[in-house]
Parts: structure tokens; C-alpha cells; sequence
């Protein structure tokens, strides 16, 4: 049952397929017929070539002269397909098949130039190529091949030329930073320079290449597009162009080195790395501290370590009573045999100003940044001094004001007797001899030493994650150091006062 289902089947399909073959053939015109060439639309019957502008009474050649001679030459061309020549009162009629319009023009003219002919009557029909016709494909693909064949040489010569122009854009490199090593400071500035004389080198040779291989135009857009390139990035990376250009630049002058003190929009610390977007800092609390180089450039900039030597001072009030000579006097004996304080400048103690209890005194000294720190040295002035005052009697009264009641005040005490004037007023007196302070030495140990702590920024330094930022363009002494010297910190003192 089922195999005589299939059978059904098979047959319907046979049946459909046949009964369908004859419409495609029949929808077709006659000029479409399978195997004949078809008939290029929009052909017009007949081509008129213009008369001529002048007709002989007496022509020279006879019509079947000018049929034979037009028929033997269209016929040795083997371009026509049944070509038929008419001639009448030298008028001429062509028919049959040209391959192409090139072809049926060019028969046209052909009896055009003939002698004695008056006029051309062109009923070439053009030979539409069949959709299976791939002859201007295969045409292409010669043109292609012969136009590569052609090419080769210059391919050839470009693949020679773009190596020795790389090559000697390296060696260019090279060579120009050999030149700038004794001649530019800066390592960037260095590169930089170095870097596009290479790259100058090998964009000519580029250029050359377009140029043999007949790419003028484009050689000369490579050339006008890349400083177009180059403007477009500068104005889209503008702060990025700004940062390593200011990098540059800070190479070049050096304001600072490495391991210096510096203070830069507020922001105290040691150099760290200089690279081509920001400066690196170690504040004194020991963090990493980036600021853009465009922003250091164009900024106040304090350097605390271009000069060793550093002044600090600090103020101390004396009462009234007190003489101000003696304690200038006191003040500077005792700056003057400290061994932190410079000998050269001298210290200096003036008289600063009258304030509601005291006299204030301003005391000034200098000190070695490098060797010594600041704030050790300056508590150690400051303790030594107060403890002169004390020895030699000096007050230092503080800035309470003093309450004077004219009627007394009435107390009355716990055992419910007033109190007697004698006791109100009597102040138990300090012994001559006391002294709360009887060290003398110049640092104590809560001081620490009166050694500057670069040492302990620099090792806390060496604690931090690496930086991925780039060579340093900065290469000081201070690279070099071992951290352990005797107190030679990286360049500097710790921190600049607000002076």
C-alpha cells in the first residue's frame, strides 16, 4: 500500500515538471530564443550619418563599386555577423550584427569615408552577450594581471627601499642621540629629538616609494596628513600634549633633582620621579603624592634645597621688668654654642614687639638643611633658651591679664572664720635655687638626635609599590647615595614654614 503511495507521488511530480518546462520557453520573444543573440535595447533602426557638405554631379565610383569594395572589407574584419551592404545613388544601407557599439560606429564611418558615398543608412544591430558570457570578467582579471606584472618591479624595489629606510632611520636614532649626549641635558628632550629625525628619516623613505611606484598624489597626502595627524591629536590630547611638553621643559631647566624638597601648589615632599605626565612627591607623612607636570611648570615652585643653609627663627616673651639687653644677651650665648647653629650668618635676637605682658623677642639662627633637621634644632633652641631664662632669672610671664578688685574680696572659709589680708595675699615664694630643667645637653633623647630625617622618608621610599610610570628624567647624585649615610638626606630639610 505504501509503495503504491510512493509511486503516486513520484508520478504527480513528473507530470508537473514536465507540463512546467514549455512556459519559460514560450514567454520568451523570438530574439530571446536559447542560442541567438538578442537585440541591445534602445537601438534604433536606422543610424543617418550627416550629409556631407558637398554632392558631385558626376561620381567617380559606380554604387556596385562602392557595394563590393564595402562588403569585401566588412566581411576580412570577421567583427560583423551576415553583413549586408545596399548601395543606392550612393547612398548606403548596412545590416547585420556588430558586437558592439564601438563596432557598428566604426562601419558607419567606414562607408562614410568612401569615395563618392552621399549619405550612410547604419542598420548594424549590436549583439547583446549572453548572462553566460565571461570574457569582460576573464578581460579584468587579464587587465589585473598584466597591470601586477607591470607593478612587480616597483613592488620589488619598495620592498628594498622600506627596510633601508628603516634601517637608517634606527641608525639615524642612534647617531643623534650619540651627538646630544654631551650637547642636552635633558634625557627626553634627548629622545624626543633623537626619535624624529628617525622618524623622518623613514616617512622619506615612504614618500620615495609612492613616488616610483606613480602614488604622487597619494605621497603628498601621506605628507599633508600627517602634520594634519599630528595637529588633530594635539588638539584632542591637549592636556596630555601640555603635561609632556612641560616635561620637557622641566628637564631642560632642572629646577629640582631628584631626593629635593619642594613645594609645589601646597603640596610639601621629596622628588621621587619626574616622567612625561606628572612629578612624583613623598610628602613628609609619607605618601605618594602626583601632580601634572603642566600644573608644576606653570606654578609657584619652592625649592628648600637649592641653598644648604636655612634660617629659622621663633619668638619668646620677657616681662616688662626684665632686661631686654640681658636677655638678648643670655639668648645669643646660648646660640652660639650650640653645634647645630651656623657660626656664619650669626645669630640675631631683636626685640619684636610690646605685647599686653611681655616683651616679645624674636630670635634668629641658621642652620645646616642637609645635615640636620629643622624642627629637632629648633625644639633644641627653644628648650635651651627657656632653660637660660629660668637660671638666670629671666621671666616669661604668660599673656593672663591682671583682675583688680578695689574693695577686696570677701571669703569666707570652710571653718567659718574670714580669712585674714595677710593670708590672701601672701604668695608661697619659688626657692632661688629650683630649676624645672637642668639638661643642658644640646638634643635630648625624646628629640631624637638632631639628624635630619630624610634617611627615614628615603627608606619608607623604597616601601612603596613600584611605580609604572615611565623612565625618570630626572638623574641626580642622589641616586646613587646609599641611604645609610651619615644623615645626607636626599637633598633637602623636611618642610618649609610658612615664613
Amino acid at each position: 500500500m505504501s509503495s503504491g503511495v510512493r509511486w503516486l507521488q513520484n508520478f504527480s511530480m513528473i507530470v508537473i515538471f514536465i507540463c512546467a518546462m514549455p512556459w519559460p520557453l514560450m514567454a520568451q520573444s523570438p530574439d530571446e530564443t536559447v542560442g541567438l543573440p538578442r537585440k541591445a535595447p534602445g537601438v534604433e533602426k536606422e543610424d543617418l550619418v550627416p550629409a556631407p557638405a558637398k554632392v558631385d554631379i558626376k561620381p567617380v565610383a559606380r554604387d556596385e563599386e562602392i557595394k563590393k569594395r564595402l562588403q569585401s572589407v566588412l566581411d576580412a574584419t570577421g567583427w560583423f555577423t551576415d553583413p549586408q551592404v545596399e548601395v543606392s545613388e550612393g547612398v548606403v544601407f548596412l545590416s547585420g550584427r556588430a558586437e558592439s557599439d564601438e563596432l557598428k560606429k566604426w562601419a558607419g564611418d567606414l562607408a562614410r569615408n568612401t569615395q563618392d558615398v552621399v549619405a550612410v543608412a547604419n542598420r548594424m544591430e549590436v549583439i547583446e552577450p549572453s548572462v553566460w558570457d565571461f570574457s569582460p570578467a576573464w578581460g579584468g582579471i587579464m587587465v589585473l594581471w598584466r597591470d601586477f606584472i607591470r607593478s612587480l618591479p616597483f613592488f620589488l624595489l619598495g620592498l628594498l627601499i622600506l627596510p633601508l629606510a628603516a634601517g637608517t632611520g634606527w641608525l639615524a636614532t642612534r647617531a643623534m642621540r650619540v651627538f646630544l649626549l654631551r650637547r642636552v641635558r635633558a634625557n627626553l628632550l634627548r629622545n624626543v629629538i633623537a626619535r624624529s629625525a628617525g622618524v623622518l628619516i623613514f616617512l622619506f623613505g615612504i614618500y620615495i616609494i609612492l613616488r616610483v611606484s606613480g602614488l604622487t598624489q597619494l605621497a603628498l597626502t601621506v605628507v599633508g596628513g600627517t602634520g594634519l595627524i599630528g595637529l588633530a591629536v594635539g588638539i584632542a590630547f591637549r592636556d596630555i600634549t601640555e603635561n609632556f611638553l612641560a616635561s620637557i621643559f622641566l628637564s631642560m631647566q632642572r629646577p629640582f633633582e631628584t631626593g629635593d624638597l619642594i613645594e609645589v601648589t601646597g603640596v610639601t615632599g621629596y622628588v621621587q620621579q619626574l616622567n612625561v605626565r606628572t612629578t612624583v612627591l613623598m610628602t613628609l607623612d609619607g605618601n605618594l603624592v602626583q601632580i601634572p607636570n603642566a600644573t608644576v611648570y606653570k606654578s609657584n615652585l619652592r625649592n628648600f634645597t637649592t641653598n644648604a643653609n636655612r634660617r629659622e627663627d621663633f619668638i619668646v616673651g620677657i616681662g616688662y621688668d626684665d632686661s631686654i639687653t640681658q636677655a638678648q644677651q643670655i639668648a645669643r650665648d646660648v646660640l652660639t654654642s650650640h653645634p647645630a647653629v651656623l657660626k656664619d650668618p650669626a645669630p640675631s635676637v631683636l626685640a619684636d614687639s610690646l605685647a599686653a605682658s611681655t616683651v616679645n623677642l624674636r630670635i634668629y639662627f641658621w642652620l645646616d638643611g642637609r645635615e640636620n633637621s629643622w624642627l629637632k634644632v629648633r625644639s633644641s633652641v627653644i628648650r635651651l633658651v627657656k632653660q637660660a631664662f629660668q637660671l638666670q632669672g629671666i621671666s616669661m610671664p604668660d599673656e593672663a591679664r591682671e583682675v583688680v578688685f578695689p574693695k577686696g574680696v570677701h571669703v569666707t572659709m570652710l571653718d567659718g572664720k574670714p580669712e585674714s589680708a595677710d593670708d590672701a595675699g601672701s604668695i608661697k615664694p619659688i626657692p632661688a635655687n629650683h630649676s624645672p630643667d637642668k639638661t643642658d645637653v644640646a638634643s635630648t633623647e625624646a628629640e631624637g638626635g638632631l639628624i635630619s630625617e630624610a634617611g627615614v622618608i628615603r627608606e619608607q621610599a623604597k616601601q612603596v609599590r613600584p611605580l609604572n610610570n615611565g623612565e625618570n628624567l630626572l638623574k641626580g647624585p642622589a641616586d646613587t647615595e646609599p641611604a645609610h649615610e651619615t644623615g645626607k638626606n636626599l637633598g633637602g630639610s623636611e618642610k618649609g614654614p610658612g615664613k
